[in-house]
């Protein structure tokens, strides 16, 4: 099963994107985490930061063509919970692009308080 975290894209800049993840009580993963008291998982978190950093290579004038992968989390810190009906704004920032991959940071915010932030680094998928 595939999840799309980010709804909608609301600004690409020349180093950065920002997306939105609206968050709703139908999704599944929300069902055991937590029962009684839904909040969307830190991984989800995570992921909607991945796939944001995705999009915004995927925008770039020759990206690659090969399958992005995280390889790599530094410093992830998680803050306030995201329930059913709130919305998760996430930007992420182009740190640093070289032969290997690209370098993010990322940070996640609810009402314009960090949910969760970090640093991560893609590289295409290694087929050899």
């Amino acid at each position: 099963m595939r999840f799309e975290l980010i709804d909608r894209v609301l600004d690409r800049q020349e180093d950065s994107l920002t997306g939105i993840k609206a968050v709703t009580a139908a999704e599944e993963y929300l069902g055991d985490h937590f029962p009684g008291f839904p909040v969307l998982p830190g991984v989800m978190m995570l992921e909607a930061l991945v796939q944001a950093a995705r999009l915004f290579v995927a925008g770039l004038q020759d990206p690659p063509a090969l399958p992005l992968v995280l390889t790599q989390v530094k410093n992830v810190r998680y803050g306030n919970m995201v329930r059913p009906g709130q919305a998760l704004t996430v930007r992420i920032t182009l740190r640093k692009l070289d032969d290997g991959g690209y370098d993010f940071q990322g940070v996640g915010t609810v009402d314009e308080q960090a949910a969760v932030q970090g640093r991560f680094r893609l590289e295409p998928l290694n087929t050899a």
